[in-house]
């Protein structure tokens, strides 16, 4: 690693199933592991010591900022790399993190992360995002009490650097979503958020989206308009990921004509979003306009699904656009 040093900092609790195989893809990666355990009853710990980590207790306060701050509190590393315990890094990030060069040139890096989805680890079932994963020990920090991030808001653009390195983040299969059941959790977290007037445009647009995974869709429409409106409010544009979801909610609530009022508007703001032309063709495909339809999905081939600084669904820019207009082309005898 040169004179530069990584600690990998962590917060878990009864991470047992999992956090060996996340250590062991940063075990020769990192110069020190920092593990926060905010209440394990399992074996968590007990693994973590196997890869020498120092271990620190957190008495959890219902902020994962807060635990995650702590953490970097205790690192003494130049840089700092963040992971969950469901996730594991790329076998790339030991060679291109030697090179060392990068971490001249930035303050912050984003890393691909890559969620899996469904009963299985499958890439062709998952989405990807460009996410900030390593930066500076220099007194940056985390907000938010969930989905936590860190606030880069005094960072210049040009010090934020982008590694293809893949984090692959296993907590959104099935196994681990039904068992873990964290959905009531979080949406208490996120009200308290609101209450106390935190990021008050992210935590409606989180909650709306723990109400779409639950399929409670009208509660997940009114979440997500009142993130619109907090975001726009203070003057601050709604990112692509929120329309997203709204248009995602209303063709799930088989609200067609809604869709077909108001998409056209948020593709303005991002017309490099592949995401919002695949809703626009999936509902005119629900609304039996194929031919319109497949001029939509013919656009997300043609825009495709590498541009990493949006949330992109694996094969809306290609295999699964595809597939609809196939599907399109049969109604239509073509």
């Amino acid at each position: 690693m040169g004179k530069i040093k990584i600690s990998l900092c962590m917060i878990v609790k009864d991470e047992e199933d999992c956090i060996g195989k996340c250590l062991e893809s940063v075990k020769n990666v990192v110069d020190e592991i920092i593990i926060v355990d905010t209440g394990s009853t399992d074996n968590t710990v007990e693994i973590c010591k196997k890869f020498n980590a120092k271990i620190e207790h957190f008495n959890w306060n219902n902020s994962f900022c807060d635990a995650r701050n702590f953490s970097i509190e205790k690192a003494k590393g130049d840089w700092i790399l963040w992971l969950d315990a469901d996730e594991e890094l790329d076998s790339s990030a030991q060679h291109i993190l030697r090179q060392g060069t990068h971490f001249e040139n930035y303050d912050v890096i984003k890393l691909n992360l890559i969620n899996y989805q469904g009963e299985k680890v499958d890439i062709n079932n998952s989405t990807s995002i460009a996410h900030m994963r390593l930066f500076k020990n220099n007194g940056l920090k985390f907000i938010n009490k969930m989905h936590e991030r860190i606030d880069f808001k005094n960072i210049a653009n040009e010090r934020m650097g982008h590694l293809e390195i893949n984090v692959h983040h296993y907590g959104y299969l099935d196994k681990y979503m039904k068992r873990k059941n964290k959905s009531e959790r979080n949406i208490k977290l996120l009200k308290q958020q609101i209450k106390e007037n935190d990021n008050v445009y992210w935590a409606h647009y989180f909650i709306a989206l723990e109400h779409y995974q639950q399929q409670q869709f009208k509660k997940a429409l009114e979440r997500v308009n009142q993130s619109i409106i907090t975001f726009l409010s203070q003057k601050v544009l709604p990112p692509a990921m929120v329309y997203k979801l709204k248009y995602s909610i209303l063709i799930a609530m088989g609200n067609y004509e809604m869709v077909t009022n108001g998409i056209d508007k948020a593709i303005m703001l991002y017309p490099d979003y592949v995401e919002l032309f695949f809703l626009k063709g999936l509902n005119l495909y629900y609304l039996k306009k194929y031919n319109e339809a497949i001029n939509c999905f013919e656009k997300c081939k043609e825009i495709g699904e590498d541009n990493l600084n949006y949330l992109i669904l694996k094969g809306v820019g290609s295999f699964k656009a595809q597939q609809y207009i196939d599907e399109c082309k049969k109604f239509l005898n073509i």
